[in-house]
């Protein structure tokens, strides 16, 4: 990447909220210090923005990893150990750590404070609020592999099943669970989302993605099935006056073909990698 960069803290995508981690500190007893990569220039590990939380004891979060990282963390952990309080650090990564990269990066190192774990709070709450719906539509094998593929990503998810000894068994910790009716929750769904439709009936399948079609307003669709089951559902899209441009839009097979596993989680790999390049492709 090149150019200037200047960014919020971001939320976690490695290991936990950094709310959370700032918060099992404080209630251990336990001092911790904020990092946060304030300003880049040039090609870097990680954008500005991102973020640490660092006790004696765990990190969570992720400045980019490598020598920048392991120097921030001790940087934070010398804080803790001391009486300052705030330390900015300047790091050309080529002539002062070694590294490929050509950039430079600018740290801030704090010791955490309440103050700093209300900014984290907000600030987590308003960047969950902008990602973008995930809706799962089936939450037997291949669902329940996709919705723990999904779980740690910028996303907000969830999976939507009638029946709920199905639902139960989903796992993921992050991703929101519905016992319910998959073509209601299609029918009301957020513009703007993706929708992955993997139920355990092909008529149910049909109904779901009709109802999608004939909204329009989503940026991924995809369908589990082979290229036989797309030219059946596309006869009866067609049947149903569904615009062929919308048609072209569904992504049936789903994860591409080049890799032709059917184990669940080879599968869910390969949709999320989709879905992935589908949202995030632009950058954010």
């Amino acid at each position: 990447m090149g150019g200037e960069s200047r960014s919020r803290i971001r939320l976690s995508d490695v290991n936990g909220s950094l709310s959370e981690a700032l918060r099992t500190a404080f209630a251990a007893d336990e001092a911790a210090a904020l990092v946060t990569l304030a300003e880049v220039k040039g090609s870097t590990p990680r954008e500005a923005g991102a973020a640490m939380v660092v006790s004696e004891r765990s990190v969570t979060g992720t400045i980019g990893g490598g020598t920048i990282e392991w120097d921030a963390i001790a940087i934070a952990r010398g804080m803790l150990a001391g009486v300052v309080d705030r330390e900015v650090v300047r790091r050309a990564l080529g002539p002062d750590l070694g590294q490929c990269c050509g950039g430079h990066v600018t740290i801030v190192v704090e010791r955490a404070t309440a103050e700093s774990l209300t900014m984290l709070v907000a600030r987590e709450d308003e960047e969950r609020s902008r990602l973008r719906p995930i809706t799962i539509y089936g939450a037997g094998h291949v669902g329940r592999a996709l919705a723990r593929a999904l779980d740690p990503l910028p996303f907000r998810t969830r999976i939507v099943d009638a029946r709920g000894t199905e639902i139960d068994a989903v796992t993921a910790s992050r991703v929101d669970r519905i016992v319910g009716s998959c073509t209601a929750v299609a029918e009301s769904a957020e513009p703007g989302g993706g929708h992955v439709v993997l139920t355990h009936s092909h008529a149910l399948d049909s109904l779901v993605c009709a109802s999608l079609l004939e909204r329009g307003d989503f940026m991924y669709l995809g369908l589990i099935g082979s290229a036989t089951k797309r030219a059946t559902f596309v006869r009866a899209f067609r049947d149903l006056d569904i615009s062929e441009e919308r048609i072209a839009r569904l992504v049936c097979p789903i994860g591409g073909t080049a890799v032709r596993d059917k184990r669940p989680a080879v599968i869910a790999a390969l949709v999320a990698a989709e879905i992935v390049a589908t949202f995030l492709g632009g950058g954010d």
